[in-house]
């Protein structure tokens, strides 16, 4: 059995450097012999992912965002974490929301958690002094991709 092995990056909360975030990821999802189409669809849940901290999680204010990729036998789990701004359980009583904002309002401004979603296996939503989002998908068997 292949242990689990992980890599993490930290980049400043800009959306230039969302760039190296995908990557990045497109580097370790084809050592991992994810097919093109999943690699694409990966690229876009992290994007999204990294684009609500970007433009949510510091209110305009520096900060950083911190991707962390574990590499398992069958699956690459993505975490794309912040710092900045979350919310509390007593702002939740209706719907969950990611920094502050409904589910409404942030698939309004584009398709981010619905688009997450559609796109990953699955997708955790975490608020501890910040934002973690929680990226799973799962590779398909070499014969069948191939």
């Amino acid at each position: 059995m292949t242990k689990d092995r992980d890599v993490t990056l930290t980049v400043p909360a800009q959306a230039q450097f969302v760039d190296l975030v995908r990557l990045t990821l497109y580097g370790i999802a084809s050592k991992m012999r994810f097919t093109f189409e999943e690699i694409e669809d990966m690229k876009v849940a992290v994007s999204e992912a990294c684009n609500n901290a970007v433009l949510h999680a510091y209110g305009g204010e520096d900060g950083q965002i911190e991707i962390q990729f574990v590499v398992g036998v069958e699956e690459l789990t993505i975490t794309v974490r912040d710092n900045g701004m979350s919310f509390t359980a007593a702002d939740t009583k209706e719907s969950p929301s990611l920094h502050g904002k409904s589910i409404d309002e942030i698939q309004s401004g584009g398709l981010g958690l619905y688009l997450m979603q559609a796109l990953m296996d699955r997708v955790e939503v975490h608020h501890n002094g910040g934002t973690a989002v929680v990226l799973t998908k799962k590779r398909m068997s070499t014969e069948e991709s191939a």
